[in-house]
């Protein structure tokens, strides 16, 4: 009897002991669920991601680009974006071929708009505030980008001079309403009198060869947006420059020699070269490896019956539509093009602002040298002087076709190779043909 009563008294006990812990373990369970549930959300987006962002560089622009990139690390720390700084020649000949074959980088620093014509990633639709991306970059240049980036650096084409050498002649540098005829004779003059190595020169590249042949008065774009150069204006800068070639005053090893230089710049840094027609994104390069060795100046471009111009152009960062990252690579894209931001890489790489916001306020140059003051005043002047022409030839849908071809048989005509008529007859057909397979 006693054993009965002392089991159901336990029984009594186990079942109160239950009842009582019932409602605990809801309670206990609760708050261990409930983070679940609430971190979820934030947890997927922080799985680490890589971007890889293939670069070129003129001059100092990566090693400005590098602590911008820091820090947009710094502040999304699942994100790392490796910098893989590549030679132009990359950038023009090989990214193409990977972009259209999958396998190209999330990002790159690019200058042929065309070629990358529905391969770049719309990234309206990635952005926390789409309309001050389209707000303050120029609309044709977006368009042309299809969205996909925005220009990093306004370029603007135009002579650079040796002062020195015009001072030990005792020549005054001509201003503005110059004509290249004239630029050519006093350049001359002033090799004769200093014993200087070369007078006169340009970048071996159609781009830079565009602008001298507008002002001479080519039509390098017509009515209908097509190419033609065989125009009175672009034969008579090709004769200018052959002139330059048969008279012996130009580094021939820019056009003609087995591995061409590409730019004049190389002889003008050295000190040989009187005037070199190249642009705006030389002045850093000028600053660093000529320092106090002699004064130069750029000057406005030669004059000529279409007028006095230069051809725009410049860089893009873009972002590719085949990418795995899409909202990564458009919220770089934002943090990048935040004033602030883009200021700074203006500021270090001594570069002309496309942004808006940021031309407004003025960039305050990371420099003290008087020369790279006046230079950028020059070319900024030389930015309001562009023609219609000039300044679409760079984002026209087909300018690699003009781009890819024009050097080389503007060099064959140089070196006497083929005749000017021949010379003109077949740069039309090669840009015919490059446009016609691009439509295929």
């Amino acid at each position: 009897m006693k054993s009965a009563r002392l089991f159901a008294f336990l029984m009594v006990v186990v079942l109160l002991l239950t009842a009582c812990g019932a409602p605990a373990a809801p309670a206990t369970e609760a708050p261990t669920e409930a983070p679940v549930v609430t971190e979820a959300p934030t947890e997927a987006p922080k799985e680490p991601v890589e971007l890889r962002f293939t670069y070129y560089a003129d001059g100092v622009e990566a090693d400005v680009m590098k602590p911008i990139l820091d820090k947009f690390m710094a502040e999304y720390p699942y994100i790392t974006v490796v910098l893989d700084v590549v030679p132009y020649k990359t950038i023009d000949e090989q990214l193409p071929a990977q972009v259209e074959a999958g396998e190209g980088p999330d990002l790159a620093r690019i200058t042929n708009f065309g070629a990358y014509r529905g391969k770049l990633l719309d990234l309206r639709g990635y952005m926390a505030d789409p309309a001050y991306y389209e707000a303050n970059f120029p609309a044709p240049i977006l368009n042309a980008l299809g969205f996909g980036g925005y220009p990093d650096a306004l370029t603007i084409t135009g002579p650079y001079v040796n002062k020195t050498l015009f001072d030990q002649a005792g020549i005054e540098i001509p201003g503005e309403g110059t004509t290249w005829e004239q630029w050519t004779e006093i350049t001359k003059k002033v090799k004769e009198a200093t014993g200087a190595e070369y007078a006169i020169s340009i970048d071996r590249t159609g781009h830079r060869f565009a602008g001298p042949a507008m002002s001479m008065g080519a039509t390098l774009i017509n009515a209908e947006g097509k190419f033609t150069v065989d125009t009175p204006g672009f034969r008579a800068f090709a004769q200018i420059v052959k002139g330059w070639f048969d008279n012996g005053i130009t580094p021939v090893q820019v056009w003609l020699s087995a591995e061409p230089v590409n730019s004049c710049i190389g002889p003008f840094k050295a000190g040989q070269l009187v005037m070199c027609m190249s642009g705006s994104w030389q002045i850093n390069g000028i600053v660093k490896d000529v320092g106090d060795t002699f004064d130069w100046v750029v000057v406005p471009n030669p004059t000529g019956p279409g007028g006095s111009t230069g051809i725009s152009g410049g860089s893009a960062v873009v972002g590719f539509a085949s990418t795995k990252h899409p909202q990564e690579v458009a919220m770089l894209i934002e943090f990048l093009i935040k004033a602030e931001n883009y200021a700074e890489f203006s500021a270090g790489t001594l570069a002309l602002p496309a942004h808006k916001e940021v031309a407004a306020k003025g960039v305050q140059y990371k420099t003290d040298n008087p020369d790279v003051v006046a230079a950028l005043g020059v070319y900024t002047n030389e930015v309001t002087k562009l023609t219609e022409q000039a300044a679409s030839l760079n984002v026209h849908p087909y300018a690699f076709a003009y781009y890819r071809n024009s050097a080389n048989r503007i060099a064959q005509y140089l070196s006497g190779e083929l005749s000017l008529d021949d010379m003109l007859l077949n740069l039309q057909q090669d840009i015919d043909k490059a446009i016609a397979e691009a439509q295929k």
